[in-house]
């Protein structure tokens, strides 16, 4: 039973990864399209005759035309709109926001609602030409027709309201917030992916498994490795954290008890463990952190020189990371007992999302200001172990702003802008 929880709970996860692909929504949307003929066929058989002739076939035809040129002209724009709006966000923001925006809901689904249209359209009119449809018994096919071109109408106002805020700077801001939070609840309410957490000192007698790719860990599908493990009698030790860089010949899960066939358990974790070039938003909330980090750096760039943007990003990461929790000391509901996973640590997730603001806007005083508040909320976070990761960080932020600012009421403002132990800190410093 729970090898099949597992197998459920991996196909879900698998599914979740597909359905954000373009390609798959286009996909079944065509295949909804010629569903739609074949239950239209099927409803028309059984029509009384004086009902079904009520609707002439070139009814149909001219409607099956009208969506066919005028998908095919939408489609096109569509695509232009997306590839414009994705190459503008790259260049202007960061290219990693660009994958997010690829992923977008509205977006996909528009698409696929007018691929499949122009699919339906087409594959009328070919049934049409071949006699399928008579002109005798065309009621059904017209009012499908009808039907299509209301789903099209409504699918095409969404997308122009759509539009109106697409690849724009504070959408696709309150995008990436959004995702990560998202992600950042998925690992508080699974605590260690539902493993346990790694202990700091591995047991001694275990063998390495060494990496079988360099790259990101990019996901993985804890109720498989758990399945593995129980199917092998063995407890593992994953000792990289998502979103990690690993390299080939470095170890990267540490098996504890005997194996009958290694191969065999070498590839069934590398099958659950997806290694690749770059990161993704699924598993790693970090990622999400530092893309909005690198949104707010790019603003403080000279070309921009948007400050405002930033302190709009400061403010985003720290509602974020009040909802932290310490994933050593917490427990989920249903525990992957063979497995162990690296907790998300409180110091990467400060660094990542706050390191390049700090750094780049050090000689402006607004954020500097903005970024010691919102670090002070977070010293007096209830974890202790955020408390001290925001302690430290805004310490260093402070030296670093201090060593930028000459202005000497501006000094004197960022100090008592700053936690009273961080202000502390900095005086012993002295």
């Amino acid at each position: 039973m729970e090898n099949i929880n597992a197998l459920l709970a991996t196909l879900i996860r698998r599914a979740r990864a597909y359905s954000r692909l373009l390609w798959v929504r286009v996909m079944l949307m065509g295949l909804t399209a010629f569903v739609a003929m074949g239950t239209s066929q099927m409803v028309e058989a059984w029509m009384p005759d004086e009902l079904a002739q009520t609707v002439t076939g070139k009814s149909a035809d001219r409607l099956l035309q009208l969506i066919a040129s005028a998908m095919l002209a939408v489609t096109i724009f569509s695509i232009t709109v997306m590839v414009s709006v994705f190459q503008s966000s790259s260049a202007q923001w960061t290219p990693r926001v660009h994958r997010l925006i690829i992923t977008d809901k509205t977006t996909q689904n528009t698409m696929a609602v007018f691929i499949g249209a122009y699919v339906y359209a087409l594959l009328g009119i070919i049934l049409r030409e071949l006699g399928i449809y008579g002109d005798a018994r065309a009621f059904v096919l017209f009012w499908m027709t009808v039907v299509v071109l209301v789903v099209i109408v409504v699918y095409l106002i969404r997308w122009v309201l759509h539009l109106q805020g697409f690849g724009q700077l504070l959408n696709t801001i309150r995008q990436v917030e959004t995702v990560t939070q998202a992600k950042f609840n998925d690992r508080i309410a699974t605590p260690c992916l539902g493993a346990q957490p790694l202990p700091e000192t591995i047991p001694q007698d275990v063998r390495a498994l060494p990496a079988w790719k360099t790259g990101y860990i990019a996901q993985v599908l804890p109720e498989a490795l758990n399945a593995v493990a129980e199917n092998h009698d063995v407890q593992l030790y994953l000792t990289a954290a998502i979103g990690a860089y690993v390299y080939a010949p470095d170890a990267l899960v540490y098996v504890q008890g005997d194996v009958d066939d290694w191969d065999k358990l070498s590839q069934q974790i590398a099958e659950a463990i997806e290694i690749s070039d770059v990161r993704n938003y699924e598993q790693d909330p970090g990622f999400g952190l530092k893309v909005m980090g690198e949104v707010g750096s790019k603003a403080l760039s000279p070309g921009i020189n948007d400050a405002g943007t930033a302190l709009d990003v400061i403010t985003r990461i720290g509602r974020i990371l009040q909802t932290y929790e310490d994933e050593g000391t917490a427990e989920p509901d249903t525990l992957l007992e063979r497995l162990y996973v690296p907790a998300l640590d409180a110091a990467d997730l400060v660094e990542a999302g706050f390191a390049g603001v700090a750094r780049d806007g050090a000689g402006s005083f607004e954020v500097q200001e903005c970024l010691q508040l919102t670090l002070g909320k977070l010293v007096t976070h209830s974890d202790a172990v955020m408390s001290d990761a925001a302690r430290d960080f805004a310490a260093e932020a402070l030296a670093r702003g201090l060593a930028t600012l000459t202005f000497e009421p501006d000094r004197e403002r960022l100090i008592a802008a700053a936690a009273p132990c961080v202000r502390q800190a900095q005086k012993d410093a002295q």
